[in-house]
């Protein structure tokens, strides 16, 4: 049984999945097996962002901003631990501008780059990247997916947001970075990796 099978086998057909492009490196198409994984890798993030939005529609209903912040805090890292701990891949959400998370060298020069292409046109949501790269003797695959900033995003991201919602942003991440964002930017990305299935 595959990893995605464990996790949730119908994920693989959520809408918009699909809609996750993935570059050939070096002008040639993945492995099979790079293939399959990345299959795995896009139901891991999906089943992260499926869960965490459905609790964080919740806490807006319930408590408004003030407790999806307090969601995003406790609950985010909890969930991708979980889903790390259950797939067996390093799940990450991280950005140029983090709150909570900061990237790794790699994972900032694929966070360049992908801003490079969104400056050049390139649609935020079809931008993503892998690589396979050899680490202590292991080959590793990589890959990372851009996160659209969308209008219910700017409440806690945005240019404008509410003295005292900022106030309790700033309680719980001290060195938050993750301000001042608009509509359609980069907001960071998903970094997933692990060793190659062969």
């Amino acid at each position: 049984m595959t990893k995605t099978n464990r996790i949730a086998p119908a994920l693989l057909t959520i809408a918009g999945l699909s809609l996750i492009t993935v570059p050939a490196q070096a002008g040639e198409a993945p492995s099979p097996a790079v293939q399959a994984q990345l299959q795995e890798y896009k139901a891991t993030m999906q089943a992260f962002g499926t869960t965490l939005k459905g609790e964080l529609q919740a806490a807006m209903k319930e408590g408004g901003p003030m407790a999806a912040v307090q969601v995003c805090n406790e609950r985010a890292p909890e969930i991708a631990a979980d889903m790390s701990q259950e797939s067996g891949y390093t799940l990450r959400r991280t950005s140029l501008k983090p709150r909570a998370t900061p990237p790794t060298d790699w994972e900032r020069a694929v966070l360049e780059e992908f801003e490079a292409r969104k400056a050049n046109g390139t649609p935020v949501a079809e931008i993503a990247w892998h690589e396979v790269k050899e680490i202590d003797g292991e080959q590793q695959l990589r890959f990372m997916k851009a996160i659209p900033t969308e209008g219910v995003c700017l409440t806690c991201h945005g240019q404008d947001v509410d003295p005292k919602l900022k106030a309790e942003i700033d309680r719980l991440y001290p060195d938050d970075q993750a301000t001042g964002f608009a509509e359609g930017d980069i907001r960071g990305a998903f970094s997933i990796s692990a060793a190659l299935e062969q």
